[in-house]
C-alpha cells in the first residue's frame, strides 16, 4: 500500500518553463499566486509546475536556488529536489 503511494506521488508531469510565463501562471491557485508574487520581490521566477494526484507544486528558481510553493501557498526555499538543466 506505502509502495503504490509512493509511486503515485512520482507518477507526474513536470511543464517545462515557456516564454510565456502566464501559461504557468494561469494553473496556479490563487493561494500560489500570492505566494509566487511575494517569492518574486526576492527575485525568484516561475520555471515550471509538477502535477500530481495531490494537486500542483509550483517550482521557482532565483540564482540557482529552488523554492516551491504547495497548493496551499505554503513557500519552501529549501526543498529536497533537483532542478535539470
Amino acid at each position: 500500500m506505502q509502495a503504490s503511494i509512493q509511486r503515485e506521488a512520482l507518477l507526474e508531469r513536470r511543464e517545462q518553463h515557456s516564454d510565456d510565463t502566464s501559461t504557468l501562471w494561469t494553473q496556479l491557485s490563487l493561494a500560489q499566486k500570492f505566494a509566487a508574487s511575494s517569492l518574486a520581490q526576492f527575485g525568484y521566477d516561475l520555471v515550471y509546475i509538477r502535477q500530481s494526484h495531490l494537486g500542483n507544486l509550483a517550482i521557482l528558481e532565483c540564482n540557482g536556488n529552488a523554492a516551491t510553493i504547495t497548493i496551499e501557498g505554503e513557500i519552501d526555499t529549501s526543498p529536497n529536489i533537483c532542478i535539470r538543466s
